[in-house]
């Protein structure tokens, strides 16, 4: 493999993730969100480090609009913003949802964690960036959110610069319920908001159960990185 391959990056990042799960097994119940108001807060809204030019959005709805897929992606429907110059060039803007395309990647489990990939693809036909933390939360059918929203794990956050197709991807990291015991749900759609962005991209959820309330009951997220995380 080699030395700076996406996988290697990928596993180094979650490292930290996980080790923080692995100190909140024993600490008691998480009593979580499972009744949680349909206004998605915390992480659900601005997700960047604040050395962003843009002022942070406010949180979105679990049912506000954004475009779904029964295939695991979805792309925004806002607003085009105005566009940037190329990656020849020096400028780029901040990728806004309109610009954007989000998936969920595979699992890579271990020691009774599950590893998932949150993907943001540039759709536009200009350059975009990201930088920071995305915002996410797990919602039923009915657009009720599942669990508190989770937490970013320790990271420095970079400036990804995104041609027309390229991707961004940041971790989701939770324990296993069946491991830790948590009380547990099984999500019909992820919710993903871009950095600094208040419209939500929502994602058919396909990765199983999530815990949602009890031990070890908390998701984490790491910021964004270049490439898909594969």
């Amino acid at each position: 493999m080699a030395k700076n391959s996406p996988a290697r990056r990928r596993a180094a990042l979650l490292a930290s993730a996980v080790a923080v799960l692995g100190l909140l097994t024993a600490c008691g119940n998480d009593d979580g969100n499972a009744s949680s108001p349909s206004t998605l807060s915390g992480t659900a809204g601005p997700a960047t480090d604040g050395s962003g030019s843009d002022s942070p959005a406010q949180s979105p709805n679990a049912t506000q609009s954004g475009s779904s897929s029964d295939t695991g992606s979805s792309s925004g429907t806002g607003t085009t913003p105005s566009e940037g110059v190329s990656a020849s060039g020096s400028v780029s803007t901040r990728c806004h949802t309109s610009q954007l395309r989000a998936t969920v990647g595979s699992n890579n489990p271990g020691a009774g964690q599950e590893n998932f990939p949150i993907v943001l693809t540039n759709t536009a036909s200009h350059t975009c960036t990201v930088r920071g933390y995305p915002g996410a939360a797990f919602a039923d059918s009915a657009g009720k959110q599942l669990g508190s929203d989770p937490k970013r794990s320790s990271g420095t956050p970079e400036t990804v610069t995104l041609d027309p197709g390229q991707s961004a991807w940041a971790g989701l990291t939770f324990s296993n319920p069946e491991v830790s015991g948590a009380k547990s749900a099984t999500p019909t759609t992820l919710i993903v908001t871009p950095p600094d962005e208040k419209d939500p991209l929502k994602v058919k959820w396909t990765g199983g159960p999530v815990p949602v309330s009890g031990n070890s009951s908390s998701a984490f997220l790491t910021v964004f990185s270049p490439g898909s995380g594969a």
